[in-house]
């Protein structure tokens, strides 16, 4: 997909720490930018994901181990 233009704003001290970078030196403010916000996109969406496995397996400790204690009691352990 092609790209689009968009106008942002930001702090003048913001845009000279991006500016700084070596990477926006080389490649460009706008590669810099985009790889920022798709890393932004990937860990906010890594977050909610997380966060529907806890709500999930919430308060559901005691019954998960019972599935699996049968497999860990058999599990070979290396001697210690």
């Amino acid at each position: 997909m092609p790209a689009r233009p968009v106008q942002i704003s930001m702090d003048a001290e913001l845009l000279r720490r991006i500016d700084a970078d070596p990477e926006v030196r080389e490649r460009g403010r706008s590669v810099f930018i985009r790889s920022a916000v798709e890393m932004y996109l990937r860990a906010r969406q890594r977050r909610e994901i997380d966060e529907q496995f806890r709500k999930a397996y919430a308060g559901h400790a005691d019954e998960m181990l019972a599935e699996i204690s049968d497999l860990m009691d058999a599990q070979a352990w290396p001697p210690e």
